[in-house]
């Protein structure tokens, strides 16, 4: 299950993340992934200051969303990296990492977060192309936009032909471990959010009590 959320970031944010992206030392991506055949793009240089303001700006647009913690159950979110893409770069199909050296422990990536900083049509290519199945979908919508996805999933980046791709990517540990859990879990909420008041207060509690009878044997707050 993918999960689109449209306005993760204000306009201003979106304009102080270009803006400091444009000042910003980039480096090769493969930085964090030397032993990557297929990975052709740039990002910020780890430990640069101004980097470090661009990924809380980041940061914090997921942690005040709604959406995104209703459907991630985040329990520890990676510090975020701003991606560049130049003509000619892309990265070729992948799947993330299991695990990614960060704070104390290594955190495991369940979801990946893409939230994109660039006007679509400033660019060609560089669509964010995700299988589900036999097929691919493709994302490529506006600034201040997320897409959020399972980390197992094979993705790639397409090509940018014109125009740079600037975008920024996370990873997330659910403490929901179980995909389908996770999923089914989500979905009873935002029923129980959108049709509540519908339902009588009796059926309304049984709800509720289902859903958080079922997070209580699922997570994982440990």
């Amino acid at each position: 299950m993918f999960c689109e959320i449209p306005d993760l970031l204000t306009p201003d944010e979106v304009v102080q993340l270009r803006q400091i992206a444009a000042g910003l030392q980039f480096v090769d991506g493969r930085v964090t992934n030397p032993d990557s055949q297929v990975k052709n793009n740039l990002q910020g240089r780890p430990g640069d200051p101004a980097h470090d303001r661009a990924s809380d700006l980041l940061l914090n647009g997921l942690r005040r969303n709604a959406q995104f913690i209703a459907f991630a159950f985040p329990k520890m979110v990676a510090p975020p990296v701003l991606s560049l893409y130049r003509p000619g770069m892309n990265y070729g199909a992948h799947a993330d990492a299991a695990f990614l050296p960060i704070g104390a422990r290594p955190l495991r990536a369940d979801l990946s977060c893409t939230v994109f900083l660039t006007d679509p049509e400033t660019y060609d290519g560089g669509e964010l192309s995700v299988r589900l199945g036999s097929r691919e979908v493709d994302f490529k919508p506006r600034p201040g936009c997320a897409v959020l996805y399972p980390s197992t999933t094979i993705h790639q980046v397409k090509p940018v032909t014109r125009g740079e791709r600037l975008c920024g990517i996370t990873f997330i540990e659910s403490d929901i471990v179980d995909r389908t859990g996770r999923e089914l879990l989500f979905e009873l909420n935002d029923i129980l959010a959108r049709e509540g008041d519908k339902l009588s207060w009796d059926a309304r509690t049984r709800l509720s009590h289902v859903a958080t009878s079922l997070h209580r044997q699922w997570g994982d707050a440990g």
